[in-house]
């Protein structure tokens, strides 16, 4: 990344003016001085001239410091200080750069950097954080070993490596390996450690801690669980060993992102880490249990081998996402995780790469590299992992990635340095996949048939629609995974995964006495929209007989995407063959709870809108609204008799237990809790918040209850019950959004703003409110502008104190465009007004930019 100056407009940087930076970082030792609003930061850093620079300049970056001094080699020093950083005469030799500055940790409320939250000291240095503490070349590639010492009054300073020496007043650690800045990380104040200790498969002993406040110490033990399998499974699977004497992780309240992979101090947003059976719901189990596993796996897959510059930021997130979703499949089950996580793709990739904020998985240029931490180079980054790895094999993918281990430990690489490991090791030419890299969008992957002499044939054709500073896309190579079954329910070829590369490309198979039913895509094995003509009559054929869970799942999402379609555009009633089927298909006792649940998931009203759009037709919200709820009456009534036999065979019985087959149960029960609530007036969803001895099931009564309109008097009780416990008070908050009528929402939302329990300050609770009104598709989308007005006034007031949060949040106007023009007219001018906004951050001026201009 190439250092610059500040100008008055927003910078733009660009891969292809990536440059070394000129010194290499020898090692560094700081030292801080805790104090809320003065802690004082002094750096001792080594530098050298590289030699694989010929043209230096001594740049540190550094935001919001006080300079208090600064030497070189002992000598005082004068530097050029801007708002961004210094510049300063230095020596062609080696030398020792010393500084000392002042931060005030206590009106940190970007997060970013040294911050407070409830009286913890805690930092957050990704993307670009470590300049916030002191000056420094805060680039990825830059890579150094660490000795850190902490003075303060706090029970508990903690740092990166391994603990050194500490006494009264002190504490301090040495990490051995080196490391770029932004995997820096301290934390100190009143915290209690949930203990553990792990044996690595050579013999060495690790000590694990959780940190947590007073009063959460109970909420450790499934998280330090998780911890210990994901060691033993990274061990196992790739073969990879934990590095230090200690493992720490601490739990913060007030925290941007879900966790942070520093090295040997992982720190948690709350809600990552905590968890107990009458606090949590099966999903936050579940999503504990991941992000850890994340995390721990950046331990190799990002910190021993890290970025170059971060234009590659998918070259650690998409395969550490790849990593913690093999972990969550292996631990749970691997056909419902498949299944969650495309439709996890789905509601946040596809809008992304169908609207303003499209982008490269390797984005070319960015503003704010904060606003490219997306669905894209995560979600998509790992789809991306797992084409590779099902189109050289599993042997081949394991084999590649100990080349890569080796290859690469201690260094910032790039995608090149990731393909060219494949190339190697495989001795396949990979120049055409790093199409997917490189080309932003969402490849429309259409097929035709045809059956012949016995002879059956495929055709499919691929297109990549144009986007934001790309108008031409170049066929990528697309593994499609393919079964074929007879008209009776036989599979006759097992799963075969096809290599398209072409454009246009025919496959034919032979020996076939009966035209045969394809399944198409199965375990989805390539993120693409495919389009083919097909009979409600296969779908249904398909979702009773396919032998993929994938495919099988998609066929009941297609026909209920058609029912629903029909039933906005045409007035049709919902479609009784779909009906059926479902019914068919949840008295199903023998087919996993958990897949079952799925299935009765209907699309979102977002994928409904996105759906309509794509065939030309202005979504109506309310219309699609109207459309959802009818749907859901109608099954209930057509499941009428079934439904207490079913809601009673879904109960758990005993202690509540976090495992895979109770969540399926539950998961299930709640299902059939919302239909037959429909039914019994909310009878059995009160019974079930009464007697409930877990949260997933006092929360999934609770909203069955305010969905119905009935729930006033258990929503206040759960209020009474939980309002001393932030993290539930984030479920009560968002219950109160998400399940309320579309004409209401804003207005709830807007009173809960108000509420005292309410802080924009904190990211979980503002994302709570206005997170849940923008998932609530007719209630944000409403006619006279409420939901957007709501938004953007909480965002205007949001970006002085958090731009990042406020950023990210902007997403939720980027499908503006698929509207009628009223809304557009409403969104485009809240837009316009946060964009006017005095003062706009870089964070969120760049993204309200994208949305508008595009």
């Amino acid at each position: 990344m190439k250092d610059a100056a500040p100008s008055t407009q927003p910078e733009t940087f660009y891969l292809k003016d990536y440059t070394p930076f000129g010194y290499v970082v020898e090692r560094v030792e700081l030292v801080f001085r805790l104090s809320p609003e003065a802690t004082r930061v002094l750096s001792k850093i080594r530098f050298a001239p590289n030699p694989d620079v010929s043209d230096r300049e001594f740049f540190l970056h550094g935001e919001k410091l006080k300079l208090i001094s600064a030497q070189i080699d002992g000598a005082e020093v004068a530097p050029n200080v801007t708002d961004t950083g210094l510049s300063c005469e230095v020596p062609d030799t080696p030398f020792t750069w010393e500084a000392e500055v002042e931060i005030n940790p206590k009106a940190n409320t970007a997060l970013e950097g040294l911050y407070m939250s409830n009286g913890m000291y805690c930092t957050q240095c990704e993307a670009e954080g470590f300049r916030k503490i002191t000056y420094y070349p805060d680039r990825p590639d830059v890579m150094s070993t660490f000795n850190v010492r902490i003075e303060g009054d706090e029970k508990v300073m903690l740092s990166n490596g391994n603990p050194g020496e500490s006494g009264e007043g002190f504490a301090e650690w040495h990490d051995p390996w080196p490391k770029p800045a932004y995997l820096f990380a301290l934390v100190a104040g009143d915290l209690l450690n949930h203990p553990d200790r792990f044996t690595t498969r050579s013999g060495k002993d690790v000590e694990l801690n959780i940190w947590v406040r007073p009063g959460d110490e109970g909420k450790c033990a499934f998280g330090m669980e998780a911890l210990k399998k994901s060691m033993t499974w990274d061990e196992e699977v790739y073969g990879r060993e934990y590095d230090l004497d200690v493992f720490n992780i601490v739990a913060v309240d007030d925290f941007n992102m879900g966790a942070m992979e520093n090295k040997g101090l992982n720190i948690f947003n709350s809600s990552c880490v905590l968890a107990s059976p009458e606090t949590s719901t099966d999903a936050n189990f579940e999503r504990i249990e991941a992000i850890i596993a994340h995390e721990y796996f950046h331990n190799w897959t990002g910190n021993r081998i890290t970025c170059r510059d971060w234009f590659q930021l998918c070259l650690k997130e998409g395969l550490t996402v790849y990593r913690d979703a093999q972990f969550t499949a292996d631990m749970r089950s691997a056909p419902v995780k498949r299944i969650e996580d495309v439709i996890e793709l789905r509601a946040r990739q596809f809008p992304e790469d169908n609207g303003p904020l499209a982008h490269p998985v390797r984005p070319e240029a960015f503003q704010e590299i904060n606003n490219f931490y997306t669905a894209t180079v995560y979600e998509k980054g790992a789809e991306v992992i797992g084409m590779l790895k099902r189109l050289v094999g599993d042997e081949a993918y394991y084999k590649a990635l100990d080349l890569y281990f080796n290859r690469h430990d201690g260094q910032a690489c790039t995608i090149e340095d990731w393909i060219k490991v494949f190339e190697d090791s495989t001795g396949r030419d990979l120049a055409q996949f790093k199409n997917w890299y490189s080309q932003a969008g969402t490849p429309r992957l259409s097929v035709d048939e045809s059956f012949e002499d016995g002879t059956y044939t495929l055709t499919f054709r691929q297109k990549t629609p144009p986007t934001p500073g790309q108008d031409h896309k170049d066929p990528k190579v697309i593994p499609i995974a393919v079964g074929l079954l007879t008209p009776t329910g036989d599979e006759v070829l097992p799963t075969t995964v096809l290599e398209m590369t072409e454009a246009e490309q025919s496959f034919s198979f032979e020996g076939f006495k009966t035209r045969p039913i394809p399944s198409i895509l199965r375990d989805f094995s390539a993120p693409v929209i495919l389009t083919r003509d097909s009979s409600a009559k296969e779908r249904a054929f398909l979702l009773a007989h396919d032998t993929d869970p994938f495919t099988r799942w998609e066929a009941g999402r297609e026909l209920a995407k058609a029912s629903r379609i029909a039933m906005v555009i045409d007035g049709a009633s919902p479609d009784s063959n779909y009906l059926e089927a479902l019914q068919s298909l949840v008295r199903d006792d023998h087919l996993d709870p958990a897949f079952r649940a799925l299935v009765l998931a209907p699309p979102t009203e977002s994928e409904i809108a996105q759906a309509l759009a794509d065939q030309g037709v202005t979504p109506d919200p309310d219309a699609i609204h109207d459309a959802a709820e009818t749907f859901a009456q109608t099954l209930a009534q057509s499941l009428s008799d079934s439904l207490p036999r079913l809601f009673a065979a879904t109960l758990v019985d005993g202690a509540y237990v976090p495992d895979a087959k109770g969540a399926g149960l539950r998961a299930l029960n709640g299902r059939i809790l919302g239909l037959l609530t429909r039914i019994d007036g909310g009878e059995a969803a009160t019974k079930q918040f009464e007697t409930a001895n877990n949260m997933t099931v006092q929360n999934s009564a609770l909203a069955c209850l305010l969905k119905a309109e009935k729930g006033d008097a258990q929503s206040q009780a759960f209020f009474e019950q939980w309002q001393d416990d932030r993290l539930v008070m984030d479920k009560w908050f968002g219950l109160q959004v998400a399940t309320a009528r579309p004409e209401r929402a804003p207005a709830i939302a807007q009173s809960l703003t108000e509420h005292p329990l309410f802080t924009i300050k904190n990211p979980n609770r503002f994302r709570a409110v206005m997170g849940a009104l923008a998932m609530n598709h007719a209630g944000f989308h409403q006619a006279d502008g409420s939901g957007y007005r709501l938004l953007a006034d909480q965002l205007i007031a949001l970006d002085p104190l958090n731009p990042q949060t406020t950023a990210r949040m902007c997403s939720a106007f980027q499908t503006w465009k698929r509207y009628d023009a009223g809304r557009q007219d409403k969104i485009r001018a809240e837009l316009k007004r946060i964009k006017a906004t005095e003062g706009l951050s870089r964070d969120t001026n760049e993204m309200v930019s994208r949305i508008l201009d595009a």
